[in-house]
């Protein structure tokens, strides 16, 4: 049973949310407030977090922070629960490591939905059948969940580790915005695009050397070069 921790100072979202995952199968605890929050992704070990930016005292975005400096919590899944106004928060959460957002007000199905989808796409990693992809100095190994970038071991996100399998699994093809938000994030997105960019961005940030293996297609999307000249 994955356990996931919400971490949001209002308490009527912590009851929507408890008992919504708890009925979804889930084991749901709650933090309502950012200290009490990191205290408890270090002590319980949760699966996920779903996180507040807006709240008194430590923010999430403070928070978020401090769950990617962590050894024991840098690659723990997070979703931000966001207000139309905090987009640069937003913006924020996703190159500091976020996985996702979600705008308040929001839909619980819709949340209940994303959280299915990134627990499935980590089981799914553990699980693949297609062991190594390389290209160029860029080796991926799904078995070991590990990405080298000429031989040097490179740190990703979960959601950068399988955008990076997506595109080298289609190398030469390009992919579009729409297509990467469906297929990597696993549900058709209705709002900006910007989510794909961001960690389109970081991604390159992290490959270093290799990182212009990914080509942006001007108003279409990207694709990861085949050849270089």
């Amino acid at each position: 049973m994955a356990k996931i921790l919400v971490v949001d100072d209002d308490q009527d979202i912590l009851d929507l949310l408890s008992f919504n995952l708890n009925k979804s199968g889930f084991q749901c605890v709650t933090a309502p407030e950012g200290r009490r929050g990191m205290e408890l992704a270090l002590s319980d070990d949760p699966d996920l977090i779903v996180l507040d930016v807006m709240m008194p005292g430590e923010s999430g975005v403070e928070v978020l922070k401090r769950l990617k400096y962590e050894p024991r919590t840098r690659d723990l899944p997070v979703i931000m629960l966001t207000a139309k106004s905090e987009e640069v928060d937003r913006i924020l959460g996703l190159e500091l490591g976020a996985d996702d957002y979600v705008i308040k007000p929001f839909s619980v199905r819709e949340l209940m939905l994303r959280v299915q989808r990134i627990l499935e796409r980590v089981d799914q990693t553990a699980v693949s059948d297609s062991a190594v992809l390389r290209c160029h100095g860029i080796s991926l190994n799904s078995d070991r969940y590990e990405v080298r970038v000429q031989g040097t071991p490179v740190r990703l996100t979960t959601t950068e580790f399988n955008l990076l399998a997506y595109l080298l699994k289609n190398k030469g093809r390009v992919l579009s915005r729409d297509r990467l938000l469906e297929q990597v994030w696993g549900y058709r997105y209705g709002g900006t695009t910007r989510t794909v960019d961001t960690h389109i961005q970081r991604l390159r940030d992290k490959l270093g050397p290799e990182s212009d293996c990914i080509e942006t297609v001007r108003g279409v999307g990207y694709k990861v070069e085949v050849a270089r000249n």
